[in-house]
């Protein structure tokens, strides 16, 4: 496993249970689903729609394109297919007000067989009378499942590189994102990125 995904996560001999050292943490009030709302704001949405089922027709749509999919698929697996992890939910209605008294509990003993629980009320200290919870489950990746996460060895990541280098030739085309960037993001990260990309296109384009 790379030093960088065991980086990501503090090591502690204190009482002090926050996942990571940052001085502020949190979600954006009314949920991520809010804050994507209004970025889309006022913008034609399409849904369940596939790119490289017609691509040169949503490549002719703009200028530059933004591509947050698996960038072997984009380039047609030349190089060979990367691998990911994926991951399956439980997801249940249960008929009382809390069940664990927090949005999440991550569960690390080899025999429990997900990896963590999330009850969604707690995330903004919802009062109903009922609770959902999600049990996250780790799961292998084929192409019936949706890939979340890269597998960073070095076979991937020599194999990223060349996939990469074409990426890094592309003039109409932003490659962003877990995916398209075959590297694990958590959501600061991800934001940061997406900021810093539009500061580098829109002084490219001045």
């Amino acid at each position: 496993m790379p030093a960088f995904i065991i980086k990501r996560l503090p090591v502690r001999f204190t009482y002090d249970n926050n996942y990571f050292n940052d001085a502020y943490q949190g979600i954006p009030i009314g949920g991520y689903n809010k804050l994507t709302e209004g970025l889309l704001e006022g913008t034609e949405v399409r849904l369940n729609e596939n790119y490289f089922d017609n691509k040169e027709y949503y490549d002719s749509l703009a200028p530059k394109i933004v591509f947050t999919g698996k960038i072997d698929q984009y380039y047609d697996y030349q190089f060979g297919k990367l691998q990911y992890r994926s991951l399956r939910f439980d997801q249940q209605t249960l008929d009382t007000d809390n069940y664990q008294g927090s949005a999440l509990v991550n569960y690390t003993e080899r025999e429990i067989p997900y990896t963590r629980i999330i009850e969604h009320k707690h995330f903004e200290f919802g009062t109903q009378p009922k609770t959902v919870i999600t049990h996250e489950h780790p799961a292998e990746w084929d192409e019936s499942n949706e890939p979340f996460y890269p597998i960073n060895d070095q076979l991937n990541n020599e194999t990223y590189k060349k996939y990469k280098a074409l990426a890094d030739e592309e003039h109409n085309v932003i490659f962003g994102g877990r995916l398209a960037e075959y590297r694990y993001y958590d959501m600061h990260q991800i934001i940061g990125s997406a900021l810093k990309k539009v500061e580098t296109h829109f002084a490219e384009a001045n």
